[in-house]
């Protein structure tokens, strides 16, 4: 008796020093903040460059680290997904957008457009360390009741699952989305206020998740996926009319510019040369005064709704400062890829569709309650100055994305040029709350890696010179080695053709080395073709054109509406006609 009294005071012991140890562990852990952008070019946030006031994202950089040489997808759906897991993206079962996946492909294993099993998510890892996890925003890793949010280790979430939608009210921005875009709250359809707008509700939504948190010690983590900048391009008047006259002079010049600010802020070195803006875009000269006039009200929208997401950011900040949570806050900002070119607000076809659904595009309400608004290529190619390309495309345009990394553990008002990718951003949040072997998922490691020794300074490079990165969505490939890259961009804008570049002295991909270098070249060639095969990438061929898939799916349903149209007006036709006849065989009376 006695010595089963010894044993259970001994367990109790051991039971009340376990706990303890993990209330202490909870109180020193960070607190993890993931913003995530949409669409914003390397140089859009002041402190990269650019015209828009972010003084919030700006304090974060000044007091933290920022990346010089950071690399997303080209496209949205597969940067989430590695960003997410630490894992390629033709490993978690997102390698391409599902509108931009053909219906051959899409049964294919790794290519369903949803996040698969075989992967962990960062909140289902941070999750077992003890976090309170939350997200708001944009997902668009799937729908399903397996796929969103609170199955993939969030405790609370108020998503869209979606490309896109309208910042103001609850309707598409493109004729292949149902009238109302899926929004989701901890798992449960949900309709939109009447008035939203998505910077400033997500950011109550994420206030409030936290409000009604458990009042506990326990570390948090909260993923900010904010709609801003993508199409359509919409912000509160206040936050425009302060840009309307940055970009008067047009495309040219703001690209230029940026171009001299990357040098002067050390993105790029002083001799690299700036590529010329694609042969097929426009010529700022060859508008009118009018064009001039609206497009450059398009681009200060743009600037505008960065400043009103920076704005919430602030309200954000300023909360977790009055809760006394902000000192002990690890804050991580990128984008998703880099700016959109798209300008499918200039099609016929779909300023009906627009006119259908209820949106304007006059310049006096542009980026206000109603309106459809986006920046198109042109403004786009200065957006992603000094680099070549935009969103879709595998230029450094679409995949150069600013990174930011401040709060408790990270040295202040430094920069790093060394070469990092999106799938980095989870194992090195991991090893920062002390997780330095995570887990490994059926999957395998992860193919991300921790850039936490960079960071610090103990190492140069996370990367070996001699190890090849491989990337690739929608056909858009790239391969980079050392300071070379393997690049190849489709249609439209691209001509399918392998080209090589030195991006130490050449970032702007300006002089095609493959002729002078051909054993490199093949080299590298060979080295993108072992990145397939272990990876289970999929050629999309020759023919392939993204944007036509988007047409094609649109064609379709529209077929289908007017079919089952037709179906009806026949019934009714019919219907009508057996009435006539049975009304004539009725008696009088």
């Amino acid at each position: 008796m006695k010595n089963s009294i010894i044993v259970f005071f001994f367990i109790l012991i051991l039971s009340w020093n376990w706990l303890t140890a993990q209330d202490t562990l909870s109180n020193t852990l960070p607190n993890i903040v993931l913003i995530l952008v949409d669409d914003a070019a390397l140089m859009d946030f002041g402190c990269y460059g650019g015209e828009a006031n972010t003084p919030n994202i700006d304090r974060l950089a000044k007091g933290g680290t920022m990346f010089l040489n950071h690399h997303a997808s080209p496209m949205c759906a597969p940067s989430r997904s590695m960003l997410m897991t630490g894992y390629d993206s033709h490993l978690t079962g997102v390698p391409n957008l599902p509108v931009f996946t053909p219906p051959e492909y899409a049964t294919e294993p790794g290519y369903k457009g949803v996040l698969n099993n075989k992967v962990y998510t960062l909140a289902t890892r941070l999750k077992k360390r003890g976090y309170h996890t939350y997200t708001t925003g944009k997902w668009h890793l799937g729908h399903s009741e397996e796929t969103l949010p609170n199955k993939r280790g969030f405790d609370r979430s108020y998503i869209l699952d979606a490309s896109g939608a309208d910042n103001y009210e609850h309707r598409p921005y493109l004729p292949t989305q149902s009238s109302k875009p899926p929004w989701y709250k901890d798992g449960e359809l949900i309709d939109l206020p009447g008035d939203f707008y998505s910077s400033r509700n997500l950011v109550d939504e994420m206030i409030q998740f936290m409000e009604e948190a458990p009042k506990d010690d326990n570390p948090f983590f909260s993923y900010l996926a904010f709609q801003a900048i993508h199409i359509p391009v919409q912000a509160p008047k206040e936050f425009t009319e302060k840009y309307i006259d940055t970009y008067e002079n047009g495309w040219g010049a703001i690209r230029q510019r940026r171009y001299e600010n990357a040098k002067e802020l050390g993105i790029i070195p002083p001799d690299a040369p700036l590529g010329d803006m694609l042969a097929v875009l426009k010529k700022w000269g060859s508008l009118s005064e009018e064009e001039k006039k609206y497009k450059a009200k398009a681009m200060a929208v743009n600037a505008g709704m960065l400043e009103a997401m920076d704005f919430h950011i602030g309200r954000y900040i300023q909360y977790l400062e009055a809760k006394d949570k902000l000192e002990n806050t690890i804050f991580i900002i990128t984008s998703d890829n880099g700016p959109e070119a798209s300008a499918v607000g200039g099609v016929a076809s779909m300023k009906m569709w627009l006119k259908y659904v209820g949106y304007h595009q006059d310049y006096e309400r542009l980026g206000e309650k109603g309106s459809f608004n986006y920046i198109g290529a042109e403004f786009a190619s200065a957006a992603a100055s000094p680099s070549s390309f935009f969103k879709f495309y595998a230029g450094e345009g679409g995949l150069r994305v600013p990174l930011i990394f401040s709060g408790p553990k990270i040295p202040t008002g430094t920069s790093i040029g060394a070469f990092s990718m999106i799938t980095d951003i989870t194992p090195t949040i991991l090893s920062l709350v002390g997780i330095d072997k995570p887990e490994v998922a059926p999957a395998g490691p992860m193919t991300g890696k921790n850039l936490f020794p960079l960071i610090k300074g103990e190492i140069e490079s996370a990367y070996a010179s001699d190890e090849s990165i491989g990337m690739e969505a929608a056909g858009q490939c790239a391969l980079f080695k050392g300071d070379l890259k393997l690049v190849r961009n489709g249609r439209p804008y691209g001509d399918g053709e392998w080209r090589m570049y030195n991006l130490k002295n050449d970032p702007g991909e300006t002089y095609d080395l493959k002729n002078e270098q051909p054993q490199k070249f093949a080299d590298l060639i060979k080295d993108y073709s072992n990145y397939t095969k272990e990876f289970g990438v999929l050629e999309m061929g020759i023919n392939y054109e993204p944007l036509n898939e988007i047409q094609n799916k649109f064609i379709a349903k529209f077929g289908k509406s007017i079919r089952l149209w037709f179906l009806g007006f026949v019934v009714l036709i019919f219907g009508l006609i057996y009435w006539k006849r049975r009304r004539r065989k009725l008696p009088n009376g």
